[in-house]
């Protein structure tokens, strides 16, 4: 295929993740105070887009309070720095089974299933531009762990996020996720002009080899907008192969710790290279205005309290 460079690119940080990184460096934001400040530092640099988790401020554990998520959006918010704020709606959907013999009852000491409502409701409550929508069920990584995202779950969720007026950022792991995407804008829960977020390298989804990558991307929609990452050392070199296959680019701690071999990175320092990538290919890095006209995004007041 012939290459259709982005010349127009946005760049999203996700900012700390739901992941075991908290003890791995002192840079993965904990507090809603650190996260916010860590997402701001990230749109001064160029992020037009952040993507948050919240964790416990105490232990770095990942969290679903609804008070956090709130003081989270509310710190960015009431910043004087405009970004594009992305939450996950990805927790609730964890199964660890109980073992090889015995999967049932699970692990109830790692297993998090709630409903499509419960998923959504921070959503419903801070109101950011964009929310995250993973569009399928997956091994993910461990031996009894299962990514939970029944086609039921993602139509009522996607639902309510559309009603939201947030745009579902479809989060593909592996060429069915897009598949089943299509379905979802084909029955109307999503709207056409869907947003994709590619996910490369993550256990057990798409490996991050580029014929994978381009087999993902070759399955998005012509009237689609996309945006792709990798894990790791990974990071930067998808960047690149990002905007050169015509897409957007994510890095963050999410998703790398290192700036370089042996130097812990802060989300800041990511942004940075990559908008450096970016200007060395010969495309621009674009605003978060222009990223809620290109995107149809609506920024909404969060919910009175």
């Amino acid at each position: 295929m012939p290459l259709s460079m982005n010349r127009e690119v946005f760049i999203t940080c996700a900012v700390t993740g739901s992941g075991g990184t908290q003890d791995r460096s002192p840079h993965v934001p904990r507090s809603p105070k650190e996260i916010a400040e860590s997402a701001i530092a990230a749109a001064k640099a160029g992020a037009a887009i952040v993507h948050c988790h919240v964790r416990d401020p105490e232990t770095g554990a990942p969290s679903r309070d609804l008070g956090l998520y709130r003081e989270v959006t509310d710190r960015i918010r009431d910043s004087d720095t405009d970004v594009v704020l992305n939450l996950t709606a990805g927790m609730g959907g964890d199964i660890i089974f109980g073992g090889v013999e015995n999967p049932l009852p699970v692990n109830t000491a790692g297993t998090d299933m709630i409903g499509a409502s419960e998923r959504v409701a921070h959503v419903a409550d801070c109101l950011p531009e964009i929310c995250t929508l993973d569009c399928g069920t997956m091994n993910f990584a461990e031996a009894d762990y299962v990514m939970t995202n029944t086609p039921g779950m993602l139509q009522a969720m996607g639902k309510m996020m559309t009603d939201l007026g947030v745009k579902p950022e479809i989060e593909a792991f592996d060429t069915g996720h897009l598949w089943y995407a299509k379905q979802l804008v084909k029955d109307g829960i999503l709207e056409a002009n869907a947003l994709v977020q590619l996910c490369m390298g993550v256990p057990w989804g798409a490996p991050n080899d580029l014929n994978t990558f381009m087999a993902m991307v070759n399955n998005v929609p012509d009237d689609w907008s996309w945006s792709a990452f990798s894990l790791g050392r990974d990071q930067m070199a998808y960047v690149a192969a990002s905007v050169l296959a015509g897409g957007n680019v994510r890095v963050g701690l999410e998703d790398n710790l290192y700036l370089d071999k042996g130097v812990l990175a802060e989300n800041w320092q990511l942004v940075e290279r990559a908008g450096n990538i970016i200007s060395n290919l010969g495309a621009r890095v674009i605003t978060p205005a222009e990223v809620r006209e290109k995107l149809g995004l609506k920024k909404q007041a969060p919910v009175a309290k």
